[in-house]
Formats: C-alpha cells, structure tokens, sequence
C-alpha cells in the first residue's frame, strides 16, 4: 500500500512538473510595457525585465510563425529559469509593432539583462536561437 501511495505521489510530482514547465508567455500592449519596455514613458532604451529576453513578434494566420512556435516552446523549457519567451500578436497590438518598426513576421527582440537589444526575422532554427542565447543573451 505505501508502495503505492508513494509510487503515485512521484507520478504525480512528474506531472506537476511537467504542466507547470516554462511556456512562451503571451502579452498584450499592456504588459509589454510592464514586462519589457514602456515607450511610451521611455525615449531611450529602459529594460523593464530582470532575466534575458526573447519576444516573438507573431500573428496567428503566418505560417512561418506557426513553424517557429514548437521551437520557441522547447527553448522555453531548455532554458527555464535563464531565460524569458514572450509571444507578441501584431494583429491584437499593433501599438507594440508601430513602436518597434516591425514590417514582417515572424520578427524576435532578443533582450540581454544588459545593454542593447537585437533584432532578427524570419523563421529561425533552433542552433540560430541556440547561438543568439548564448552569444547575445549570454545565456548557457
């Protein structure tokens, strides 16, 4: 009986663990600006964040977006800890597109926890995501 109860608290842990790895995280223009960078308030370049950033600029109707996105997800869970993903629909704030000059999509801001930030489009593979997180990032 103990073998069990202790059998199912471990498959239960696993589990827990499991739903609650880091996913990408959506925001709207709102917490854009709470989480990353308010510019509206800011002229010059003021990271809000305390841990490296990647932002995925996306819209749900791009198909390079959508190849993108199981990408960004295992990188979420990689990188869990060292490391923020957050999803950025254009069409549902296009506020944050306008103050970021975004003309195409998928677009990524990758944001160390200092200095200056990059960008970079198109649909990136993962050893392009892996180099940039640690060269830009500096994240191991």
């Amino acid at each position: 009986m103990i073998k069990k109860i202790l059998l199912l608290a471990f498959v239960m842990l696993n589990i827990s663990f499991y739903v609650n790895a880091q996913k990408p995280i959506y925001l709207d223009e709102e917490t854009f600006k709470e989480k990353v960078f308010d510019y509206e308030k800011n002229k010059e370049w003021k990271f809000e964040g305390d841990k490296p950033v990647i932002v995925d600029f996306y819209a749900d109707w791009c198909g390079p977006c959508r190849m993108v996105a199981p990408t960004l997800k295992k990188l979420a869970k990689e990188y869990e800890r060292k490391l923020i993903i957050y999803k950025v629909n254009t069409d549902e704030n296009p506020n944050v597109k306008r103050a970021f000059g975004i003309n195409g999509i998928p677009a990524f801001l990758f944001i160390p926890k200092t200095g200056t930030p990059q960008m970079a489009t198109g649909a990136l593979p993962k050893k392009t995501f892996v180099k940039i997180i640690n060269e830009v990032l500096k994240v191991r």
